[in-house]
């Protein structure tokens, strides 16, 4: 492997999971001493791009703002349930720009010139590996689900194209199978990827752990949980925090707001007896969780992922304003008997209640120890392969 290969990775600007797996598969190759040169390219990008030059019809521009902006402002204000409109509304922009998309990226890739194509985003796989063969026929292209399961029609799953797709779950296997898609296609993988951190925080001895809270300003010996929404933060943190704080002496909270500034400053403004942390954007993520005894959030597949390499129980809400592609993570978690699955995060305290009970975090505990997961390592391997 001392040749030097060009990964062009296919990511987007929507949400955090989609950068954190790109970002994961560059720092394993990194730690692998491979000679690879990643190239990303961002697909919201090169739409924005050929929307403003008037080549493809975007239906977004009537709001004043581009698709993956709609779907942060989405996660940030907790207006999730605009989310199956907005599924509908993109799987009709793909079918509508199809041609026009395709002769962009063909010219796109005669320009890379990548050596493989790892793509980690749903929807537009049909049209970019068309768009790659057309420009360097046989280039390999791989598609990473950073989902637990998929959303029919049309979304990781394309069953004429020929693409590797990674699974991170027998359901997604089965979803897969159920479309007439090959066996040879699927490479079943112990999880979704996650990056090669959470496996060297895992082990932070006791006295470490101690005192990192401490210099956060918490309490060394308190039972502490982190509550994070993606890297946009959402509005719901601040109802966990008015629900929690009857916990006062017994509970503390390290809240990760991501780009969410004002979100950050309502936290920290926040009058209450509680000891919290509030943290912005943050690229350690395992480090705070290393200094967490359980996960508060949605159930982001990647978050949740990496909340679960960590050997933290989770907390989470699964309703109608629950995006599709999450849903079936929540249903996962009680599967497994790793999380504790409220209709509301008006709840919380309830199922916070019921996890500090001794015998039940210890038998959360336990559950997660049943879990290996080395996505990232074994995406790496493929590629070797392939290359």
């Amino acid at each position: 492997m001392s040749q030097e290969f060009v990964i062009n990775v296919v990511s987007g600007q929507g949400g955090g999971g989609h950068a954190a797996t790109c970002l994961a598969l560059r720092a394993a190759a990194k730690e692998q001493q491979l000679p690879w040169k990643f190239q990303v390219t961002d697909k919201d990008e090169i739409i924005t791009d050929l929307s403003q030059a008037g080549q493809v019809k975007n239906a977004y521009e009537m709001f004043g703002f581009s698709g993956h902006d709609l779907y942060n402002k989405m996660v940030k204000g907790g207006w999730t349930w605009l989310w199956p409109l907005k599924m509908w509304l993109n799987k009709w922009l793909v079918k509508l720009n199809y041609d026009v998309g395709v002769r962009a990226f063909e010219s796109h890739w005669r320009r890379q010139k990548p050596d493989v194509v790892v793509s980690v985003m749903p929807l537009y796989n049909k049209g970019l590996w068309e768009s790659l063969q057309r420009a360097h026929p046989g280039t390999p292209y791989v598609t990473v689900m950073t989902d637990f399961a998929d959303c029919p029609p049309s979304f990781w799953f394309e069953p004429e194209i020929g693409t590797q797709w990674f699974c991170g779950t027998q359901r997604a296997i089965e979803q897969a199978r159920s479309l007439g898609i090959s066996t040879s296609r699927l490479t079943p993988s112990s999880g979704l990827v996650i990056h090669p951190q959470f496996y060297t925080h895992s082990s932070l001895s006791p006295a470490e752990r101690a005192h990192q809270r401490q210099q956060l300003g918490l309490v060394a010996d308190r039972a502490t949980a982190i509550v994070m929404f993606g890297g946009n933060g959402s509005q719901e943190m601040l109802k966990i925090a008015k629900q929690l704080e009857k916990f006062q002496d017994t509970l503390q909270l390290i809240f990760i707001c991501g780009h969410a500034q004002a979100l950050a400053e309502q936290l920290k403004a926040y009058a209450g007896p509680q000891k919290r942390a509030v943290v912005g954007f943050a690229d350690n993520m395992a480090n705070y969780m290393s200094l967490s005894d359980f996960f508060i959030g949605k159930p982001g597949n990647v978050s949740v992922s990496e909340a679960l390499a960590m050997r933290l129980p989770i907390i989470t809400a699964c309703n109608f304003a629950t995006m599709s592609q999450e849903r079936y993570c929540a249903e996962w978690l009680l599967e497994q008997q790793v999380g504790i699955v409220v209709s509301s995060f008006q709840k919380v305290d309830k199922a916070v209640t019921q996890l500090l009970q001794p015998a039940v975090f210890e038998q959360y505990r336990a559950n997660l120890h049943k879990f290996d997961n080395q996505a990232v390592f074994e995406v790496i391997d493929y590629l070797k392969t392939v290359l």
